[in-house]
């Protein structure tokens, strides 16, 4: 348990690891709750590390502000359709929250930056409906849905529906850093009306609010629900504002150091290296 900043650690009784505590989270959480941090022994030079190893499944929504699909030269979305979902591979993908994240080809791939709220699924549970979804969430990270925007297209693909190459773009090693940890939902109260904050070397780049999503955190579980079920620890990252790198070729190099920060999630440090 991270209390304020000091690493406590829980009971000798307790599941080992965040996996298997969401696992059989309605088991868990109301002794999560009553726990008094002050009461745990602070555990000694403790670092922070990747979360959940591993969750199930990485589920992330596009196209899901609406500032940043003005930016990106798209029409307005319709809140009334379907949200735009893509996966990443949670055991390749997801990195720490502190973590140095090494990327091939760093120059060449157009790395670009997503701020993001992701939702921490507790159970088992599909076909959800809107006023369903609070019951079935165990909390919230933070999360920066990485992009190499230069390797997305393929000019020479064999069909129209081949132009585009989701697995380069969003899929390659370490593209998810996520933390510091997990937020029970308990904590956080509105997701609908969170602030985020991205910057670059110090430089802020994105800076805004959950307010401005297209379509809001519970209909984004439920349409997901929809299409496959989810699984306790399963991750669904919800869409970035405006103020990615792409409209303006503002890539990240070597050595770049990218802050993510949301609203009583906490924040992520990681800094970019070639690999």
């Amino acid at each position: 348990m991270l209390d304020n900043d000091t690493v406590r650690a829980l009971p000798s009784h307790w599941p080992h690891d965040m996996l298997a505590l969401l696992d059989s989270w309605h088991a868990w959480q109301d002794k999560l709750r009553s726990l008094d941090p002050v009461e745990l022994d602070a555990v000694a030079d403790a670092r922070l590390v990747l979360p959940i190893t591993h969750p199930r499944k990485v589920i992330c929504a596009g196209a899901n502000f609406y500032d940043h699909a003005a930016e990106m030269g798209t029409a307005r979305p319709d809140p009334a359709e379907s949200p735009f979902f893509f996966l990443k591979p949670p055991t390749t993908a997801l990195t720490g929250p502190y973590d140095t994240i090494r990327v091939r080809d760093i120059e060449g791939a157009g790395l670009d930056w997503e701020i993001e709220l992701a939702v921490v699924i507790a159970d088992r549970c599909a076909d959800l409906a809107v006023d369903e979804v609070d019951a079935h969430v165990a909390g919230y990270t933070v999360s920066n849905d990485l992009s190499a925007r230069l390797r997305f297209p393929r000019p020479n693909a064999v069909l129209a529906p081949f132009a585009f190459d989701w697995l380069k773009h969003k899929a390659f090693d370490q593209s998810c850093p996520i933390g510091p940890g997990i937020t029970p939902a308990w904590q956080v109260g509105d997701p609908g009306d969170l602030s985020l904050r991205l910057s670059v070397n110090g430089v802020v780049k994105q800076d805004s609010s959950t307010r401005d999503m297209v379509v809001d955190v519970r209909r984004l579980v439920s349409e997901v629900s929809h299409t496959l079920t989810l699984e306790p620890g399963d991750l669904i990252l919800t869409g970035t504002p405006a103020g990615v790198g792409m409209p303006r070729k503002d890539f990240l190099h070597n050595g770049d150091v990218v802050e993510a920060e949301i609203e009583g999630l906490g924040r992520i440090i990681n800094t970019l290296e070639s690999a």
